[in-house]
């Protein structure tokens, strides 16, 4: 294989630490080697003087479960220095089958139409996405709602013993094939009707495997110190880490309350492995849920099944042009997609710049007007959040795209710019680069993104994407414990 040399670039190698000025090797999707560089006959030379050389960005937080598959070029992330995407989470994943003929409950809508749902089990997921081959790496979480959607024939009420032995073999099976842990969607009608014990009988699975619970929270709202305190406890029960989904203070009674929320998370931190993501906007985007429909929230449509022409459009204006208060016109685009701006900017600062928190992007990518995050979070928190704002430094932003996230997932190949780690890594202007999608026009590459290589593999250049991809499935040792062994 042509060894690669990018040359004298300003290296953040994922640990926090200031850039270097160094050069770096690749060959056959490994680095070989990182510093002052002598070139041999044959060598691909990359100019990278004036750039910044990081390692892949990991979107820990994603619905890209079927888009994988679907488009497996993966432009909106890839556009953005993305390199590996965690799928699986809020407790749907596309890793349990549905039937076609009867309606995709909420939220597993989300992930896509229920007939493109055809994973017998989570084995026959992982060879379709290695045969649809994506343009990034791929990470799997398996959906506490999927599984109550494969096992339960109502889901308005706790599952019985049988049902709960059913979910917690076939997630001991995923495990077994790869998976990296359970996620939950407890504030979501499909799963709020299960109880702590039926979370805690799934997690019994966990134990001695090194997998994580990912949880999208009971509440983000008024309870939302209570249902960390549930998270906390099940995590326990299971004998895993803990990364609490999307961390916020959702809805203006909440404004303030981070900083309470974030010393919940540290104090949990001394006695078990806690951590958490979050997006940085102040804005979230899910399905569109009546609970949520307030006059203090503005509120965009993403998507209406009965009124799809509604789709961008804010619901207050809707609204007034049918002639209804907010509820009744939220009620008859239902069911629907929407952005609900509902977070305080010194709540999402004081998050996002926390030790404990990854960058993740949560978005959706079958809205038909998506929330900016699917195309701009990663460039976002490295200008708006640390060149423009300084609220981070660059080599602190970069450690929650990289570092601290491959530490937090269990993988020993990826995260860091160092020999024998896989060659993922995004060359990008510091001074230029830039989000480039807002809530009117999302669909937009970000600025300043110059090169990918996926597992050494030019995926994007100064022209866009190459065609070329180069990700993987990546499977999770079994058993495996976080200090112990690598992902490959």
């Amino acid at each position: 294989m042509t060894r690669t040399i990018i040359a004298g670039a300003q290296m953040l190698d994922g640990s926090g630490s200031p850039a270097i000025l160094a050069d770096i090797a690749f060959a056959d999707g490994m680095i070989e080697a990182v510093g002052s560089i002598v070139a041999a006959p044959g060598d691909a030379i990359i100019d990278g003087t004036g750039l910044t050389l990081a390692p892949g960005f990991i979107d820990v937080h994603t619905h890209d479960d079927l888009a994988v598959i679907a488009t497996p070029e993966m432009t909106a992330k890839v556009t953005q220095g993305v390199t590996t995407v965690v799928v699986g989470n809020c407790g749907i994943s596309a890793t349990t089958p549905f039937p076609v003929d009867a309606a995709l409950p909420d939220p597993l809508v989300l992930l896509g139409p229920a007939e493109q749902f055809s994973y017998p089990d989570f084995a026959s997921y992982a060879a379709a996405v290695e045969q649809a081959g994506p343009a990034t790496n791929v990470i799997a979480l398996v959906g506490h709602t999927a599984l109550r959607a494969r096992h339960m024939t109502r889901l308005d009420r706790d599952a019985d013993a049988d049902e709960r032995a059913a979910m917690r073999e076939e997630l001991a099976t995923a495990l077994q094939a790869g998976a990296f842990g359970l996620s939950t969607g407890l504030a979501y009608a499909n799963a709020n009707a299960a109880s702590t014990g039926e979370v805690m009988a799934l997690a019994d699975a966990l134990r001695e495997t090194g997998a994580l619970y990912c949880t999208h929270l009971r509440s983000e709202a008024e309870g939302i110190d209570v249902a960390l305190g549930e998270a906390f406890a099940i995590a326990r029960h299971g004998a895993a880490p803990v990364v609490v989904s999307h961390l916020k203070c959702a809805g203006a009674p909440q404004y303030g309350r981070s900083a309470a929320i974030l010393a919940q998370m540290e104090a949990a931190a001394q006695s078990q492995p806690v951590a958490c993501d979050c997006y940085p906007y102040t804005a979230s985007s899910s399905t569109l849920d009546l609970k949520q429909v307030v006059p203090e929230t503005p509120i965009r449509i993403t998507w209406s099944n009965p009124e799809p022409a509604q789709a961008g459009r804010m619901l207050a204006e809707i609204a007034a042009d049918w002639n209804l208060d907010i509820k009744a016109a939220a009620a008859r685009l239902q069911p629907a997609g929407a952005v609900y701006h509902c977070m305080a900017e010194a709540d999402v600062d004081r998050i996002l710049s926390h030790p404990l928190t990854m960058i993740g992007s949560d978005g959706l990518p079958c809205d038909p007007q998506p929330h900016p995050r699917l195309w701009g979070s990663f460039p976002r928190v490295l200008s708006h959040y640390a060149r423009d704002r300084e609220l981070l430094s660059l080599a602190q932003a970069v450690r929650k795209m990289t570092g601290l996230t491959a530490d937090t997932l269990g993988l020993r190949d990826r995260g860091y710019l160092r020999p024998g780690m896989a060659a993922d890594m995004v060359l990008f202007d510091a001074e230029t680069i830039a989000d480039r999608a807002t809530y009117d026009d999302p669909r937009q590459p970000a600025a300043g993104i110059v090169a990918i290589w996926v597992n050494g593999v030019a995926t994007l250049d100064a022209h866009g994407p190459t065609g070329r991809r180069g990700g993987r499935m990546l499977r999770r040792p079994f058993p495996i414990h976080p200090k112990e062994g690598n992902c490959k």
